[in-house]
């Protein structure tokens, strides 16, 4: 299979799953509900998002415009970088893994910001709460986040998060798809920052 099809196929899939799992949480559950998959330590519990990824936020109106114009750009930019290092044959099976989950996560949470905060009120076969609220205009949407871990509490005087358990903040398949995939680039540096990959970065500036 070429490359690009495999890119095209994560990226597709991921934001499929990240979209169809949003969608069943907002539509079956009330914001704030929260029930136990794991015993304990594994929760799915509803929120939404008005910031960045894991819940932190960059302020209401202007911030929340720039951070979607962020996403978009730098969606827009790896998307142009990865198939035109494929086109020159410079991306390695590792680089197109990793992009296109980087690619699919920022998808994913724009697909929330641009078209959640109108999409709700054309659905009235979904019981939802929200459904026929105007809740945000476009570029304005509450990502949805929904997976929470309680694995151990993190020590008091840690900074931030001490007395919290761990991880305290909550997530969704984009999220994880993009920390996977930055956490990928800094382990394998040497794969993206290489001889090579410097090359494609020169000729597609």
């Amino acid at each position: 299979m070429k490359k690009s099809s495999v890119a095209l196929l994560i990226i597709f899939s991921f934001v499929l799953i990240d979209q169809i799992v949003k969608v069943w949480v907002k539509s079956t559950m009330s914001e704030g509900d929260a029930f136990p998959v794991f015993e304990n330590w594994f929760y799915i519990s509803f929120v939404q998002n008005k910031g960045m990824a894991f819940g932190i936020s960059l302020g209401e109106n202007i911030g929340k415009l720039l951070l979607s114009f962020v996403r978009i750009g730098v969606a827009g930019f790896i998307i142009y970088y990865l198939f035109k290092s494929i086109k020159k044959k410079q991306a390695n099976w590792s680089v197109v893994i990793i992009l296109s989950l980087i690619i699919a996560g920022a998808m994913g949470n724009i697909i929330d910001s641009i078209f959640y905060g109108w999409i709700w009120n054309y659905i009235p076969f979904i019981n939802c709460q929200e459904v026929g609220s105007y809740y945000a205009p476009c570029f304005y949407g509450h990502v949805v986040d929904m997976f929470y871990f309680k694995l151990f509490k993190i020590p008091e005087w840690s900074p931030l998060w001490g007395g919290e358990y761990f991880f305290p903040a909550i997530f969704n398949v984009a999220d994880a798809c993009t920390t996977i995939g930055i956490i990928a680039i800094i382990i394998w540096n040497k794969t993206f920052f290489g001889k090579k990959n410097k090359d494609v970065v020169r000729s597609v500036k």
